[in-house]
């Protein structure tokens, strides 16, 4: 399927990874090689490849430990039917990240994980893509390669080191502004959202369980240009209200 204005794939599949707040993940049993599927919370890495904290304990992690072959499947999570609904099935490969980034851009998006984070048998796993298959509504269903999906990171090497001040002072100094970009930018339901990430392409905002990508209206690639765009989008906001 050719984009069209009407349907981007890749903007529609990069919305449902940094909406994500749980899929169903789909590992195979060691020994038998039996399909087996279990419910998992999930977080994105600043590209956007899907996180997972996971203990040793599980079936599915010893699944991985022996084949780390998996399929992830999202949702968009709205209401109504769900077959209704997007969703995509990501396939690739999984292993335990050390990565300190992790950890934070985890816990961010599931701070009730902060209590067994640190639990020995606790590790974060970083999924790395081979393909995707997208279903976005009646004919419009894609399969994605991971360059399709995943968010160039290599020319912002400056934003994404920032990215742990740019969400403080966003929650700290502009929460008013965040709430905003939510109620007025998204139509989302008036609520203390706050912001809990932020890539070349975008915001992520949440409220309890319910997150939401806001977008920007260019490439920001530095935080000197990341301050333009959210004045002029939070003076839309402002309009708006």
């Amino acid at each position: 399927m050719q984009p069209t204005p009407e349907f981007e794939p890749a903007l529609a599949a990069k919305k449902l990874l940094r909406e994500a707040r749980s899929g169903a993940l789909a590992t195979l049993m060691q020994g038998s090689g039996d399909p087996y599927c279990s419910l998992v919370n999930v977080a994105t890495a600043a590209d956007g490849a899907p996180l997972l904290l996971i203990s040793r304990l599980a079936v599915h992690t010893k699944n991985i430990l022996a084949d780390p072959r998996i399929s992830l499947m999202i949702d968009e999570r709205k209401a109504g039917d769900p077959l209704q609904g997007a969703r995509i099935m990501l396939m690739g490969t999984t292993a335990a990240t050390k990565e300190p980034d992790a950890r934070r851009r985890y816990l961010e998006r599931q701070p009730e994980a902060q209590m067994f984070a640190g639990f020995a048998d606790f590790a974060f796993y970083q999924m790395t893509l081979k393909g995707a298959h997208l279903v976005a509504g009646f004919g419009r269903i894609v399969d994605l390669k991971p360059q399709d999906i995943l968010t160039e990171i290599g020319d912002a090497v400056e934003l994404v080191a920032a990215e742990p001040e740019i969400v403080a002072h966003m929650n700290g100094e502009h929460a008013d502004a965040v709430r905003l970009f939510a109620t007025k930018l998204l139509g989302a339901p008036d609520g203390q959202w706050r912001c809990v990430g932020c890539d070349p392409e975008g915001l992520e905002l949440q409220l309890d369980r319910i997150a939401l990508r806001l977008p920007f209206p260019q490439r920001v690639g530095a935080p000197s240009l990341l301050r333009h765009v959210l004045k002029q989008m939070a003076e839309d906001a402002r309009r708006a209200a």
